[in-house]
């Protein structure tokens, strides 16, 4: 009989996945990886005592890790091996049936629509950014042309296109909930009115929790239209909460000022409610431990989920050899972020849709069922 990893083991164990990655010395099991994009980029979805996360897999440091996964047995299980000691059991999520259909006029799902997980379903409905061609402006960090210009997807995803996709990917793969998120567009409403026309057409066809993520328009009450065609939560996201930090990773988006992202998550958590608004901010960027526990803790004080995830640097962006942050470091966050969060009763189980409910791609949720 399989015996399940203790809370802290496995906390433990995702965590330093996370921050160090993972050989596979089976490349093409499972789902596919992905490879640029908007995010997760560069990782895969792993199985692990029956929690899935994103781990990387095409990074430099995930190519030198000491953790590897062995070739599965014929119940699809590998050894995760830590150097050369078997450590767990891992698994991976299969390929989605969605990703065999296409469209009418021959468009893939899966250029529409892409597993995350093991049941959440994601787009990036504009797959460009008004700042992502400007060395001056784009984020460092950002792949979002790389699939792209792989051909792995398409620049537009429709509202048909998307309700077509998440109904599929409902029906037959049993998705739970959807993340549209999506390039900043040159206007002033920064994606909100494509999002809103989205997921529209995506709740007209299904039945299925959304959380949509742009950066805070100019005119607040998009959020009101937004919750008016179904939007169930919403993604505004500092990914660095220094102004230091953000001026020199994401120069284009550090011009919008922190004041503005504060302004807007007030907004936000009076049309969605507390913890329907969630934050990425990606550990490892240059921020130090207290600061972003001192952002997490003003977040959350207003009602907003800080999602705090380390940082994987992307092959093809700047940021490519810049070190990922070490499981320690994490730890030192993750820890007492966990204990904020279980004390504020605003935790990852709670939120409706998005990243912070779906949680793969970090182990705050761990730290957080470790204060429970």
């Amino acid at each position: 009989m399989k015996t399940s990893l203790a809370v802290q083991t496995k906390q433990q164990l995702i965590t330093e996945l996370q921050s160090i990655g993972l050989r596979l010395e089976q490349p093409n099991i499972g789902a596919s990886s992905r490879r640029g994009g908007a995010g997760p980029s560069d990782h895969k979805a792993v199985t692990i005592d029956g929690v899935t996360v994103m781990v990387p897999v095409h990074t430099n440091t995930a190519w030198n890790s000491s953790f590897k996964a062995d070739i599965p047995d014929q119940a699809g299980v590998s050894k995760l091996l830590k150097g050369i000691i078997p450590i767990a059991e891992i698994s991976f999520p299969k390929a989605p049936k969605f990703y065999d259909l296409k469209t009418e006029d021959g468009i893939p799902y899966s250029h529409i629509a892409t597993l995350h997980s093991a049941d959440v379903l994601a787009t990036t409905v504009l797959q460009t950014c008004v700042r992502y061609e400007s060395k001056k402006q784009s984020c460092k960090f950002c792949s979002i042309g790389q699939s792209l210009s792989a051909g792995r997807t398409i620049p537009y995803k429709t509202p048909s296109q998307l309700a077509e996709v998440a109904s599929a990917a409902v029906r037959l793969d049993g998705v739970k909930h959807m993340i549209l998120t999506t390039g900043t567009p040159a206007t002033d409403d920064r994606g909100a009115k494509i999002l809103c026309e989205s997921v529209a057409a995506i709740k007209a066809a299904v039945d299925l929790p959304v959380q949509v993520q742009c950066e805070p328009p100019e005119d607040l009450n998009w959020f009101n239209r937004m919750k008016d065609v179904g939007v169930d939560s919403i993604g505004l996201h500092l990914e660095a909460v220094t102004q230091e930090v953000r001026e020199k990773v994401m120069p284009g988006k550090a011009q919008v000022s922190l004041d503005k992202y504060f302004e807007a998550f007030e907004a936000a958590v009076a049309v969605f409610g507390r913890g329907q608004v969630n934050t990425y901010i990606l550990a490892g960027l240059g921020d130090s431990k207290e600061a972003i526990l001192s952002m997490s803790e003003q977040l959350i004080d207003i009602g907003v989920y800080p999602f705090v995830v380390p940082f994987v640097p992307i092959t093809g962006t700047p940021l490519e050899d810049h070190p990922a942050p070490t499981p320690d470091f994490m730890r030192s966050i993750l820890e007492p972020l966990g204990g904020m969060l279980k004390r504020a009763k605003m935790t990852s189980e709670d939120i409706k849709a998005g990243c912070g409910k779906c949680g793969a791609c970090s182990s705050l949720s761990t730290y957080e069922v470790e204060h429970a």
